[in-house]
């Protein structure tokens, strides 16, 4: 028995700690227990050396010590005040008018809205909760499926988990001991591929089954003009206009080529432009711009220029992840200021909440740490790292294998438990095998997305749960009594959402460049410039080696 335990510590350590999670046990705690006890084993067998464990107040004191793990706190403080400042609501309300008489206009406008918030919040709870409220109401109200309204919202607010600045993906580049800024960059187009994904489901939907997402009728559309016209084509045309003219300005006027930082420094010029043309307007009186085009304007402008100051300032080298936080944190308390929404009660629950999650966060890291320990203690990396090379298929077959066993994982785990437990062991292996770690941490950061869509353990579907109506009410603009929402109607509808988030994984397998493009932003080396530097330091070898002269002998006295 004993040589059997010695011979298979790594895997029965690893079969342990599973074990503890399916049984519900804290997950902290459940890392912490198994490291220690199995530490202990360890000793008594003689298989791992006590002197280990004078590491472990110094890998403690490392997470305290960790500048980037402060990027968590401040971006859920800046979301949690954004959510509750009542910046989703006139987002979805005025968005919802934009595209309302349209198909699935307003799955498209909570689509477009939880990406944005996705941007400026990086919080799937604060999401998913904020567009449950304002929105599910609203599509219920005007014949949307009900399997289609809950899959749209839960599915919008899971892309803060993908689109910067997301909290996983932090978590991710820490775990692989890569740059936030870059797996930021190299996450930005993926994440806005998989919001275009979404819309394309729903146009899917729109197009075969139109009664399961009918367009606003006219008398819910409020924006208009004085003679009642609603001329939305001014909002394309300010957008138009807005969006050549931040082109023109970033190809002609700055450095920057292409990539994640070109989008958003063009996007920042743009809103300036439009939020110039919207307050000229409206000051001067010109009567250019219809009221639903200067509503947008005005409504999209803080939160676009808010992702501006976090994303744009991190792109382009001038602040850190960590500062960019703090920055977007300062910014999301302005912003409260201006709308006049900020109160004492409203920052006491957002410090609390945000104070709750980074406990939970560093707890988990503690207990990751103490686990770890043990784990390359008793030679489990090297366990794991012959189980994943020995795969058939090499770099092909250990992708598919790590990403089948994220999304089986992601049944049970969320996705805090999969980065801290998962990663750091599949980590170093995909490493070995060369693979980008970049690349591979947005891939896992899409996979991991699925944890949250999961039935039967989905967080997003139980926060969307948490305000959905479980008993028939009555609809306080209409006046009729509408059907509750079941949980298995918002079980279903979250199935297709979870195939497009799959598919976004094949995606970014199958086409590294959307996330490759992030080293197109590092500094450009001149190779023939370099080799001719590199000649020139050079003593020519053709007409032999340089003659050794050494000086005349020192005279003797």
């Amino acid at each position: 028995m004993t040589a059997f335990l010695i011979e298979n510590m790594a895997p029965i350590m690893f079969g342990a700690l599973v074990l503890f999670l399916l049984l519900g046990y804290p997950v902290a705690f459940a890392l912490a227990a198994n490291g220690l006890f199995f530490a202990l084993l360890g000793i008594e067998l003689g298989l791992f050396r006590p002197d280990f464990l004078q590491a472990l107040p110094e890998r403690v004191y490392g997470v305290m010590n960790n500048d980037t793990l402060l990027a968590i706190p401040f971006f859920t403080f800046m979301g949690l005040i954004l959510e509750r400042s009542g910046m989703a609501e006139d987002l979805l309300d005025t968005i919802g008018q934009l595209f309302g008489p349209v198909r699935g206009g307003l799955a498209y406008a909570v689509i477009f809205v939880g990406a944005l918030l996705a941007a400026t919040t990086g919080v799937v709870a604060a999401s998913v909760i904020s567009m449950g409220l304002i929105s599910l109401p609203i599509m219920l109200r005007y014949g949307y499926d009900r399997r289609l309204a809950s899959g749209v919202i839960a599915a919008s607010g899971t892309l803060a988990q993908i689109i910067p600045p997301s909290l996983v993906l932090i978590v991710m580049a820490d775990q692989l001991g890569r740059s936030v800024g870059d797996m930021y960059e190299g996450a930005f187009i993926p994440g806005l591929v998989l919001a275009l994904l979404y819309a394309l489901y729903v146009f899917g939907v729109s197009v075969f089954f139109p009664a399961a997402a009918p367009g606003l009728p006219p008398e819910a559309q409020t924006l208009r003009d004085a003679d009642g016209q609603t001329r939305r084509l001014s909002v394309l045309v300010v957008t138009v206009i807005s969006g050549v003219i931040g082109y023109l300005v970033i190809k002609n006027f700055t450095k920057v080529g292409a990539g994640a930082d070109f989008v958003v420094l063009t996007m920042t010029v743009a809103v300036a432009v439009s939020f110039a043309i919207a307050v000229i307007n409206k000051l001067l009186g010109l009567g250019l711009l219809s009221r639903m085009a200067e509503q947008t304007v005005f409504v999209m402008v803080p939160p676009l220029g808010l992702i501006f100051l976090v994303l744009g300032t991190i792109f382009i080298g001038l602040a850190t992840p960590t500062e960019g936080g703090a920055m977007g944190a300062a910014g999301a308390v302005l912003l409260a200021i201006a709308k006049r929404r900020l109160t004492w009660d409203l920052m006491r629950q957002a410090t609390e909440s945000t104070a709750k999650l980074s406990a939970f966060v560093v707890f988990i890291l503690v207990g990751a740490r103490v686990f770890s320990l043990t784990f390359f203690g008793v030679s489990g990396h090297v366990w794991v790292e012959h189980l994943l090379t020995s795969l058939p298929g090499g770099q092909v077959g250990f992708l598919i294998f790590v990403n089948l066993l994220i999304f089986v994982l992601a049944f049970f785990l969320d996705f805090f438990e999969l980065a801290f437990i998962a990663v750091p062991l599949i980590g170093p292996v995909a490493d070995k095998l060369g693979i980008d770690l970049i690349w591979f941490g947005v891939m896992l950061g899409v996979n991991m997305q699925t944890s949250f869509m999961h039935p039967p353990f989905g967080f997003a579907l139980f926060y969307l749960r948490s305000v959905a109506p479980r008993e028939p009410y009555k609809d306080r603009v209409t006046g009729k009594m509408m059907d509750p929402v079941t949980t298995g109607q918002i079980y279903w509808g979250a199935v297709p959402f979870v195939v497009i988030q799959l598919i976004m994984v094949a995606l970014v397998l199958l086409f590294p460049s959307m996330v490759m493009h992030y080293k197109s932003s590092g500094p450009v080396v001149d190779q023939k410039k370099a080799m001719e530097q590199l000649n020139n330091l050079t003593p020519n070898m053709d007409d032999g080696p340089p003659a050794l002269d050494f000086g005349a002998p020192p005279k003797i006295q």
